[in-house]
């Protein structure tokens, strides 16, 4: 009788559960942050989400039902199901959070704005995709900052050159070598992103409390650890390793990283056969200790080594058009021996004198020890291709146009040390703030010059361009063969500078109209001493100022104008001309800014995006113009040119993914220079279309599943020509820079998803990924390689590609 009415018991849950099934799934935010204790509801039916953020509720078979998903700080989510298999359903979904910020924080977002900074998250910075990941792969999908070397980390900003940007870390100037010529004897950035705590950039119309240059700042602040962790990070690239913790009562804290970088996977790809053994290694710390709550003294070093051994052995391209294709095949012999130690130290004391008042106080130390030394000597082939399709011969070369062969021979030495010692200070008031600072610094340079090149064609040596005997081959030459170009210099140069600003901020309100304005002026002081000679006293004034206004509208909006007189007083590399000769006398290039832009933050598809858009002008003076090989930056050294820049750039950045932030940038820049009246023509870095598209992606219903997608195009620049030709002699443009990197990595866990048992409990991160680089093999060019045709006299520009299409694999954990 009791198992009688047992069963009876059971049998209407028997019949209930043949009537519905199981729906489960897991419910996070836009972050990818599992949420607890969201409501799931249809009817009187419910449930909610454990601290995993997974539910489970039965719902009816063949019947619609409405599940509603609510959350005290989220938006309610409704979804219509249908449920068709007894074997139950699973559904992922995301809740978007209640847009309630406080007013500080939005205070603190719109003074980096209204200041014409541009804050780039740094988990977007290392997810970016590109072949030299980091800080500023993510710049280059920027409008307005455009680089067409994958190979390179530099960077040009609104129509000026690498030497024109400032970079700081944790408030301290950092440099580059001075001798590298190509984008693969680069190695490694000196900003180490897995460091990095917060990126900020201006592209033009910055502060005053930014030192002396014509383009940009790129801001950077290393991260004070606050657990202990190991970070690794592995590719077919190198690999690096980064260590941090808290130590002493959590006094100290430090963080150290280490990172190897190796080429020969871009390098391999290119159309020229080589031995390449390259080897890019960093060492970088940065430590801080709290004596107490008002003084911190931190010290941040760097010691880096490159060693760059190259030994071409032969090239094979074919250029031209497709009624008259060329070829030309070059044989090499000889290698290429660089070498480039950098270090770097600098300790910083911060005393807050009260909770209104800070001092800063630095002392720096950077010295590169450089050697450039190659012999390389090339026998070219440059003939004509059969075009015709019924030929035997079809794509062989049938007719040689030009045989002749080159050496190129350095050996180039350079020795910089640069020391200073900067004050500067802070004084809050209610709304406002007054900033100073000032600054000396020393620069010692030793140089030794020794470069020169052979040219042969059909065994006529080719006389220098402005040789007065060279009638060849209508006429020997019985004199002395002289080189084609021959550099022999030795510059010793010492520069004393002391700089000062002053900067007034403040935050108020007009009606109801939310306003922010800073004044300041900055000065720069210097004298040149080199090879006996110094330079007169030197003195610049640049005052800046900005202006940001927030209506009191419905729409966000945010108008800001900034601008005022920049100056670049010459480094070393701007006092030297083509020929390595030294002028002291060079005085500092000059621009007036003016900036005017406007952010329109506004919710689409119910995720916030941000439209940014900036308009400027650049009027430029004295300008120290100058010819770009590669990454080589070649000064004329006598300010006799003048220019201008003007643009448009426009930047739509938000959540077209939940929880992923991506963008699309365009660009348009017009520069020009005229040098020594001559008449206006295009400067180097006349780039005048860009278009960028960073995308970040996720499969929805396996989110740990990643795609990231980098697309570029820039036009083409003037350029390709010799270094010692004549810039109005060669305007004609280098093709259109095209390329797409795509990547996918799998989360297998993190922050959001954590294992206390099995072999993925041991790690707090672990990703794997593939990526493809240049995925359409689009054949890019930065230079030419010029042969002449003796029968013609004429010079052929030949490009030299870029990379091609790399397959990479990379893997990151974290302990």
């Amino acid at each position: 009788m009791k198992k009688i009415f047992f069963v009876l018991c059971l049998l209407p849950s028997f019949l209930v559960a043949q009537k519905t099934t199981i729906l489960r799934g897991t419910v996070k935010n836009s972050s990818n942050i599992p949420i607890e204790k969201v409501s799931i509801k249809y009817g009187r039916t419910g449930t909610e989400t454990d601290k995993n953020g997974n539910y489970r509720i039965r719902v009816p078979l063949e019947k619609e039902v409405t599940i509603a998903y609510s959350h005290v700080s989220y938006k309610t989510f409704t979804k219509k199901i249908t449920a068709k298999n007894k074997k139950g359903i699973r559904f992922n979904t995301i809740l978007i959070a209640k847009t309630e910020e406080l007013d500080e924080i939005i205070i603190q977002d719109r003074r980096k704005e209204a200041q014409g900074l541009e804050s780039i998250n740094i988990k977007t910075a290392l997810s970016t995709i590109g072949p030299n990941a980091g800080v500023e792969n993510t710049l280059m999908t920027l409008p307005g900052v455009n680089n067409n070397n994958e190979l390179s980390t530099q960077y040009n900003v609104r129509g000026g050159n690498f030497d024109e940007n400032l970079v700081y870390v944790n408030g301290i100037q950092v440099y580059r070598p001075f001798l590298i010529r190509s984008g693969q004897q680069e190695g490694l950035s000196f900003i180490n992103s897995n460091m990095v705590q917060n990126i900020d950039f201006s592209a033009g119309g910055f502060q005053a409390k930014y030192g002396d240059r014509l383009s940009s700042v790129l801001d950077i602040t290393y991260r004070k650890p606050k657990e202990t962790a190991t970070t690794i990070n592995a590719s077919l690239l190198g690999a690096s390793a980064t260590f941090e913790g808290q130590f002493l009562d959590k006094k100290l804290s430090t963080i150290t990283g280490v990172r190897y970088r190796d080429n020969s996977l871009f390098v391999n790809s290119k159309q020229i056969e080589i031995n390449f053994r390259p080897r890019f290694t960093d060492v970088q710390t940065f430590l801080s200790y709290d004596f107490s709550e008002k003084f911190t003294l931190n010290f941040l070093g760097n010691f880096s080594l490159n060693n760059y051994n190259y030994q071409p052995l032969s090239r094979r391209t074919r250029f031209g058009t497709v009624a008259n294709p060329l070829e030309l095949i070059v044989f090499y012999s000889g290698q290429e021996e660089n070498n480039y130690l950098t270090m770097f130290g600098a300790f910083s004391g911060i005393y807050s004198i009260n909770d209104d008042f800070t001092l800063t106080t630095t002392a720096s130390r950077y010295n590169t020890q450089e050697e450039e030394y190659f012999d390389i000597a090339a026998q070219y082939n440059l003939g004509e291709v059969d075009a015709n399709i019924g030929s035997e011969n079809f794509g062989e070369v049938e007719f040689s146009q030009g045989i002749g062969s080159q050496l190129n021979h350095a050996r180039n030495d350079l020795d910089a040390l640069i020391t200073n010692a900067e004050v500067r200070g802070t004084i809050k008031k209610d709304k406002t703030q007054w900033s100073f600072g000032v600054k000396y610094q020393k620069e010692d340079i030793k140089d030794r010059i020794r470069e020169w090149e052979i040219i042969d064609s059909l065994g006529f040596s080719i006389r220098p361009p402005n040789h007065t005997s060279n009638n060849q081959p209508y006429q020997p030459f019985e004199g002395d063969i002289v080189p084609f170009q021959n550099i022999r210099e030795d510059n010793t140069v010492a520069i004393d500078r002391i700089t000062g600003f002053v900067q007034f901020d403040k935050r108020s309100f007009w009606n109801e109209h939310e306003i922010w304005y800073n004044l300041g002026v900055r000065t720069h002081h210097w004298k040149v001493k080199g090879n006996g000679v110094s330079s007169k006293n030197q003195f610049i004034f640049s005052p800046r100022a900005q202006f940001a206004i927030k209506p009191d509208w419905e729409k966000d909006m945010l108008f800001r104008v900034s601008g005022g007189w920049y100056s670049q007083p010459p480094s070393y590399r701007e006092l030297r001309d083509f020929n390595g000769q030294l002028n002291v006398d060079v005085k500092a290039q000059q621009s007036i800014h003016l900036v005017t832009g406007m952010d329109y933050s506004f919710t689409m598809w119910g995720r916030p995006f941000k439209l940014t858009t900036e308009a400027y002008y650049k009027n430029l003076s004295n300008i120290n113009s100058y010819t770009v090989d590669n990454v080589r930056i070649r000064y004329r050294a006598d300010n006799v040119t003048k220019g201008y820049a003007y643009g448009l750039d426009l930047r739509l950045n938000g959540e077209f993914v939940p929880g992923s932030e991506s963008w699309v940038s365009i660009g348009y820049l017009k520069t020009e220079e005229n040098i020594n009246n001559r008449g206006y023509i295009s400067r180097p870095t006349d780039q005048r279309l860009k278009f960028a598209i960073l995308f970040q992606d996720y499969v929805p219903n396996l989110p740990n599943l990643k795609a990231y997608l980098n697309l570029v195009f820039n036009t083409g620049v003037p350029g390709g020509s010799p270094a010692y030709a004549d810039p109005y002699n060669f305007q004609e443009r280098l093709r259109d820079y095209r390329r797409a990197d795509l990547g996918v990595s799998y989360v297998f866990t993190d922050a959001n998803k954590q294992y206390d048992t099995g072999w993925l409990s041991k790690f707090k991160e672990l990703t794997a990924g593939l990526e493809l680089f240049n995925m359409f093999d689009i054949q890019n060019s930065i230079t030419n390689t010029w042969v002449r045709d003796v029968y013609s006299k004429r010079q052929f520009g030949i490009p030299n590609f870029m990379t091609g299409r790399v397959l990479n694999f990379k893997v990151s954990m974290k302990f």
